[in-house]
């Protein structure tokens, strides 16, 4: 099968990764990077014998696909120019500022059968992979996602909602499969602009209840989800990528660790939207899923911004 040729737009700390694990890639091609810091861009180009370009719309005859990693408020500009020009498009998240902006990137892919997925790296985290299929009727989810405060122009941004919760909002979203039917938020501003710790939880139309906390102002990284259902209790671990359950047999309890062959997430989600091209297929997170991540997100925001009234 023929190599996909692949550009990055904008090498910061997550498109230079994408440079990385693409140049490492077997059923792909780095052809070039770019970036309107010019230092930086030609540092990462130098490093793998590619081209650089400043400006994204040179790359419109010289890709079949491209990852765009750049501030999100130029998401929807740059994606939609490349899906014009027919190229397929791996966004990071969130997809967009506005859902409408969302939605016109889907229906532009959709009309042009191009592959539009976003990068919720979680979803290919391999224990996440491991324990999906254990979830069959989830009816309590908690999650803990924190870290240290991290002086990132993407930080200073937004705030820990669309920074870090998202991730988790779209795991569990992908994990119950159901309407969401109310929403609890608080958030608190410590060392930004925007809200640093955030507690939220969902009630489902099918029942089920998740409780997110997220933080940037902790001391240690923790990335963690709980997950309970009859007979079975699930302690997932992304960082670590273990998994251990307790489960109820008969009248006794036992408790396991699965096993999970550890592999680099960012390597696995870059395969499967490589893969997705190839073999026309719906990629795992599309803008569909991305779309529905943030809708929850943007919620949750007007919840934060009604408690503080």
């Amino acid at each position: 099968m023929a190599k996909i040729n692949v550009g990055v737009v904008g090498v910061g700390y997550l498109g230079s990764r994408h440079a990385r694990v693409y140049s490492q890639l077997k059923s792909a091609n780095l052809v070039c990077v770019c970036d309107i810091d010019k230092k930086r861009a030609k540092k990462v180009a130098k490093k793998h014998r590619v081209w650089y370009l400043p400006d994204y719309r040179t790359l419109f005859d010289k890709v079949d696909a491209v990852s765009i990693s750049v501030p999100t408020n130029l998401h929807y500009r740059i994606a939609k120019d490349f899906l014009n020009n027919g190229i397929h498009v791996l966004i990071e998240k969130p997809i967009t500022n506005t859902i409408d902006e969302a939605q016109e990137l889907i229906d532009i892919a959709d009309s042009k059968k191009l592959t539009l997925q976003v990068g919720h790296i979680e979803r290919f985290n391999p224990v996440v992979r491991a324990v999906e299929p254990l979830i069959k009727n989830a009816r309590f989810i908690e999650c803990h996602r924190a870290g240290p405060y991290k002086k990132k122009k993407r930080v200073k941004d937004v705030g820990v909602v669309l920074d870090l919760m998202i991730h988790d909002i779209d795991i569990i979203l992908s994990l119950v499969k159901s309407e969401v039917k109310s929403i609890e938020a608080v958030g608190i501003s410590t060392i930004s602009l925007h809200e640093d710790i955030a507690n939220v939880r969902l009630n489902f139309k099918n029942g089920t209840i998740a409780d997110i906390t997220a933080s940037r102002v902790t001391k240690e990284e923790v990335r963690q989800i709980k997950i309970s259902q009859k007979d079975i209790y699930i302690t997932l671990n992304y960082l670590h990528q273990d998994a251990f359950i307790v489960r109820k047999a008969g009248d006794k309890v036992l408790k396991e660790k699965l096993k999970i062959e550890k592999k680099e997430p960012l390597k696995q989600e870059l395969k499967s939207f490589i893969a997705s091209i190839q073999n026309n297929i719906r990629p795992i997170v599309s803008g569909k899923e991305g779309k529905m991540a943030l809708g929850v997100a943007l919620d949750i925001l007007e919840k934060i911004k009604s408690s503080k009234k």
